[in-house]
């Protein structure tokens, strides 16, 4: 056996299906985890409900109470609850799924009778046995956690819309569950006791809502405690604060909202526009330009194969993180400053070896026919880039209803985004934003756009190389309910660039997606 065909069977036979199963598992092990839109969704109902609190000095001010139901809606409370229920119902199906999942181990565990030691070269199966019972019993206590929280929220909502009784039941039922944390028990019961008819005020009442509550619920909850007390002072102090986090979280709604709706209306009139030129033009629009013209690509399949199995997956899935595993680092990391830096040395290390691989492979190839991994800074890739991202926005959003629809907030989500969300830390923000706004652009769009791409346009026509690139950069993200919505991100930036022929145009772009959306994060989670 010759080297090359050693290499061959190893790269086709060895390599490539561990990669194929790892992959598989990986994404249908997203399957049972929540997805982050649904706790993004909750902290924009937090922000709406702390600014429906708001009043102008004004008050009879009809184009400031026009802009302020714009921004909140008409029946902002109402929309929180339908909000808060069925996240409610979300986060009882993950915990039922996982309870399932625990009790199938444990049974398993029982049936199988103690195996005999194992020899040293024979694979820990029983460790990683109790390592992924420890992960779902983890996973099974941060459920019980969130739907604890949950219920609390819940309970305010519906009593401060009459429903007291209803309220009464969901916190009764979070009472029951106190063992998981005696602190939200005992805050239920102060809940309860404060919308009771007579009221009945718990001692030290004030401390669990402060401790287990947070914006519009704590101020809710802390104005009632103080009405029944009749405590003027804290009330007009909880009041005042209240208005100061309602008129910040107006803002917040206008900038999160606004923006991104004024570049989505922008797209949508670009799309009409184009497809309109397309229609009239024919050839001569800017959606035909170079949409039929393939990349002369001097490589084979082989090399493609090489490059993502060998320089992306065994690059980013175990080489980097065995070498990161081996570094003398207190471990879980706590800090959030150092969690920042560890994600950017980790993508950095994954990208090197990645591009050093994708290098070595094509250097015999030099020098390369026109086009391949072009960069022109004077050119209209300015323009592309732009006109790309708002043409992107109306075209996610509607995948992304559509594929909430199909999961029911299930499938994972990049870890990363939640991150950012809880972050509040500006050195560990701006760690953050060089690695989704920079380095992941420059990188994923080498390799995905530049590489991958022109490469596939030797088997397949354009529209065709640009189709199945965008799903394997929705599928490299290894969670099941971002495919469709990256897929369809991959597609206009694929577009963009076949027509601009010009890797600054989906850099840009990219990075203008991952900046809004870390712009979008801050601002939610800013306090």
């Amino acid at each position: 056996m010759t080297l090359k065909t050693l290499k061959q069977f190893v790269l086709f036979f060895v390599m490539t299906p561990i990669a194929v199963l790892l992959a598989v598992s990986a994404l249908f092990g997203s399957w049972q985890e929540p997805q982050f839109q649904s706790r993004l969704e909750l902290y924009q109902t937090n922000i709406a409900l702390q600014a429906q609190a708001w009043q102008s000095e004004d008050s009879g001010d009809d184009k400031l109470e026009a802009i302020r139901g714009a921004i909140l809606g008409e029946q902002p409370l109402e929309s929180a609850t339908k909000q808060y229920q069925e996240a409610r119902q979300s986060v009882q199906a993950s915990l039922d799924k996982v309870n399932n999942k625990l009790a199938q181990l444990r049974s398993q565990a029982e049936i199988t009778p103690t195996p005999p030691k194992p020899l040293p070269d024979a694979p820990p199966t029983i460790k990683t046995s109790k390592e992924g019972q420890q992960q779902l019993q983890q996973s099974f206590k941060e459920l019980q956690k969130l739907l604890a929280e949950l219920d609390l929220r819940l309970g305010i909502l519906q009593a401060q819309q009459g429903q007291t009784d209803t309220a009464f039941k969901t916190w009764s039922e979070l009472q029951q569950r106190s063992d998981i944390n005696p602190g939200f028990g005992e805050t239920a019961d102060v809940l309860t006791g404060l919308w009771s008819n007579p009221p009945r005020i718990l001692q030290n009442a004030q401390e669990p809502i402060k401790k287990n509550l947070e914006g519009w619920f704590r101020s809710t909850a802390l104005v009632k405690l103080y009405q029944l007390q009749q405590r003027e002072d804290a009330l007009s102090a909880v009041k005042a604060a209240q208005q100061e986090s309602s008129a910040q979280a107006v803002l917040k709604l206008a900038v999160i909202g606004t923006i991104p709706t004024l570049a989505a209306l922008i797209g949508l009139i670009l799309l009409i526009l184009l497809f309109a030129q397309r229609l009239l033009k024919g050839k001569a629009s800017l959606l035909a330009q170079n949409a039929d013209i393939p990349w002369s690509t001097p490589w084979d399949g082989e090399t493609v194969l090489q490059v993502f199995i060998v320089g992306f997956f065994f690059m980013g899935q175990i080489f980097v993180p065995s070498v990161i595993l081996l570094l003398p680092i207190p471990r879980p990391i706590v800090d959030v400053r150092l969690q920042a830096f560890s994600v950017l040395i980790s993508y950095f290390l994954v990208a090197l070896g990645a591009l050093l691989v994708l290098y070595f492979s094509i250097k015999r190839f030099f020098p390369l026919p026109e086009f391949w991994f072009r960069f022109r800074f004077q050119d209209n890739w300015f323009l592309w880039g732009l006109g790309g991202y708002c043409t992107a926005l109306p075209v996610v959003v509607v995948v992304s209803l559509i594929n909430q629809q199909l999961w029911q907030g299930q499938g994972g989500s990049n870890p990363l985004l939640r991150l950012a969300l809880e972050s509040q830390d500006g050195v560990a923000l701006g760690i953050f934003f060089s690695t989704a706004a920079i380095a992941a652009p420059f990188f994923e769009e080498i390799l995905f756009r530049g590489f991958l791409l022109p490469s596939l346009t030797r088997y397949l026509p354009v529209w065709g190389a640009i189709l199945i690139s965008s799903l394997l950069f929705a599928i490299a993200h290894l969670s099941l309910s971002e495919i469709l919505p990256l897929t369809a991100l991959g597609i206009v930036l694929g577009v963009v660039y076949t027509r601009s022929r010009n890797l600054l145009a989906p850099m840009l772009l990219h990075s203008l997606w991952n900046s809004g959306t870390l712009l979008s994060l801050f601002v939610l989670g800013s306090n």
